[in-house]
């Protein structure tokens, strides 16, 4: 999962509009990071008790289903969820090889519709010059998408 020269943690779910979006593009920017040494590694950590299709059973279906090449895992607790003060699905991290984050940015222009054409590849771009400088580009715009269904406190 880790890669030598960076990982990117996402959080994502099953059911968000935004999510099902970009699946196709996040598989593709997983496999060609994957070949500059870079991982990626998926994470739910929705309610799965109010929103039962985030629930782990359909998160394996969904993986299946969307060809992920890359672990796609249940943060049932919500700790990790949490401890990165994720916000949204999907929502991107950018870490360097040492596991600081780097990147808090989106993975393309796309939301719902597919990006225009031209658009960059700002995730791709960014890990590339994390693994590459060990810096990360200046401007890094956030990601949109669904809240994060906390459980109740």
């Amino acid at each position: 999962v880790l890669g030598e020269r960076g990982t990117v943690v996402v959080f994502i779910c099953n059911h968000c509009p935004y999510v099902k979006a970009i699946t196709g593009r996040l598989v593709d920017a997983a496999d060609q990071l994957r070949d500059d040494g870079i991982g990626l590694v998926a994470i739910c950590a929705n309610d799965a008790s109010t929103h039962p299709q985030d629930s782990f059973e359909n998160m394996q279906r969904f993986a299946r289903e969307r060809g992920f090449t890359f672990p796609y895992l249940h943060d049932e607790d919500q700790s990790v969820a949490r401890a990165y003060d994720a916000q949204c699905t999907p929502d991107f991290f950018g870490l360097d090889a040492n596991g600081v984050i780097l990147y808090r940015g989106r993975l393309d222009e796309g939301r719902k519709d597919p990006p225009p054409p031209g658009a960059r590849a700002e995730l791709i771009e960014a890990m590339q010059m994390i693994a590459r400088t060990g810096r990360a580009p200046d401007i890094q715009v956030p990601s949109v998408g669904c809240g994060i269904k906390w459980k109740a406190a």
